[in-house]
């Protein structure tokens, strides 16, 4: 039987363990979860926004407790820890202070006396998280869901299971009713089960494309609406005219966030044939001073990948590109079969049928692939059947934002880091999911959008 694990991969030691719960258990949290829908939907949004609001204070207050789980639990070091903990508390300030606005009926013109759009909870939503951003994943689903008068069951990811629990606390603490947001340790049939009862609205999933196009047939199955924020294999494209140093900087870091454990972290950095060897030079330059260590040391800038086997399934797909002809520009990588620690590498002359071009590296490895041109930096860049992020680095704004509406990406960022942020949309294209999280369009992704006509 499955079972929720926190084990620190820094060290290997199991810290604790959690039972998945039986069908009663599940049937029981539940219809809890129902009760809480038909109160919750009732309530203000100046009654949600307090709540909001003071699980925002409470983020910030608990952010050392909240960075040293996330550190112990997936590798996270506690300066990172604390900047996604803080994060979180903006987003949920965001949306108490911007909900009201945002499902504010909308008058429409038409042959009637009056016609608007107005926006209703859905009730019970279920959402399927990853581990990578243990808080954040979650809080950018539950915050607009909350303040939209839903209610959340989350099934997070097995090996973050305090974390899930410290933030269901959280909510409650800040005043969240009883069953309007809970955490459930079921496996995947029983995530099936409870999509398939009316009770569950909708879901949300963040994670791999496996996990998505299942959640998406059984949602489908039993027409419930999904949003999926899928895989990502986001390209950096380098233009002649670009600031190198900052690109190769920016490059650096991009690549490394979260130790390369994260769906818009840049992974292929697309340089025009005369940038190439100076960018390549400077990125590996920036890599080599990024310190490894113990996640629990302020000192630390990438700990260990989450579990020995994305280590060891990451080492894999660059040893098969190597053999296959990419060319190794800095040798990191894993020190022996079932080490959780991951050094940064980076691959050049990086080309099709190699598993590094096709596939998704989530680590700390970048791969450098020569553009003869903008035309042929933009081929590359949609060569991929992924479309989360994408970043462009030139000084010709004007051709930046003609590439960047040719890109099929879910957003591109000119001259910076891509992230995810509260004002704008988040989500992808092709096979990085669809729906969007964030900005006004996420809290009426799960809401009933109605049209009302009065002659």
């Amino acid at each position: 039987m499955l079972t929720y694990e926190s084990r620190n991969p820094y060290t290997g030691k199991l810290l604790r363990r959690y039972p998945t719960l039986g069908p009663t258990q599940v049937a029981r949290r539940l219809a809890l979860a129902a009760r809480a829908a038909a109160r919750w939907r009732t309530t203000t949004f100046a009654e949600r926004a307090a709540v909001l609001h003071r699980a925002a204070a409470l983020l910030r207050e608990r952010q050392d407790e909240l960075a040293r789980l996330m550190a112990l639990e997936m590798g996270k070091p506690l300066r990172d820890g604390r900047a996604e903990a803080q994060k979180c508390a903006s987003c949920c300030d965001y949306y108490a202070e911007h909900a009201e606005g945002f499902l504010a009926d909308e008058e429409i013109k038409t042959d009637a006396g009056r016609s608007y759009l107005s926006y209703a909870p859905l009730g019970v939503m279920l959402a399927v998280m990853p581990w990578n951003f243990p808080l954040w994943q979650v809080v950018r689903f539950a915050a607009p869901a909350l303040m939209a008068g839903n209610v959340g069951l989350l099934k997070h990811a097995p090996n973050v299971p305090q974390c899930a629990l410290a933030l269901e606390k959280l909510l409650h603490d800040a005043g969240l009713p009883t069953g309007a947001f809970q955490s459930l340790f079921v496996t995947n049939e029983q995530v099936a089960e409870l999509l398939a009862d009316d009770r569950v609205r909708a879901a949300t999933l963040t994670g791999s494309e496996r996990a998505g196009a299942a959640v998406a047939a059984a949602a489908g199955q039993h027409i419930k609406k999904t949003v999926l924020e899928l895989g990502g294999s986001d390209p950096f494209i380098v233009l002649a005219d670009a600031d190198l140093e900052l690109a190769a900087r920016t490059a650096a870091q991009a690549r490394l966030i979260n130790a390369g454990q994260s769906c818009i972290a840049a992974k292929r950095f697309i340089v025009v044939r005369s940038a190439q060897r100076e960018f390549t030079r400077r990125l590996v330059g920036h890599l080599r001073e990024l310190r490894y260590g113990d996640p629990l040391a302020d000192t630390t800038d990438y700990g260990p990948l989450a579990r020995p086997d994305l280590a060891d399934q990451l080492a894999a797909q660059v040893a098969d590109s190597v053999t296959q002809g990419a060319k190794v520009e800095l040798a990191g990588g894993q020190p022996a079969p079932g080490s959780t620690r991951f050094d940064p590498m980076v691959l050049s002359n990086v080309r099709p049928g190699q598993r590094a071009y096709h596939e998704e590296l989530f680590g700390p490895v970048a791969l450098v692939l020569t553009a003869k041109d903008a035309t042929d930096a933009l081929r590359l860049a949609n060569d991929s059947r992924f479309g989360l992020g994408a970043a462009i680095w030139t000084k010709d704004i004007p051709q930046a934002e003609n590439l960047a509406r040719q890109l099929e990406n879910g957003a591109v960022f000119i001259n910076g880091l891509v992230k995810s942020m509260n004002e704008l949309p988040f989500g992808g294209v092709k096979k990085s999911g669809y729906g969007r999280e964030l900005s006004a369009l996420g809290i009426r992704e799960f809401v009933n959008q109605k049209s009302v006509w009065i002659k």
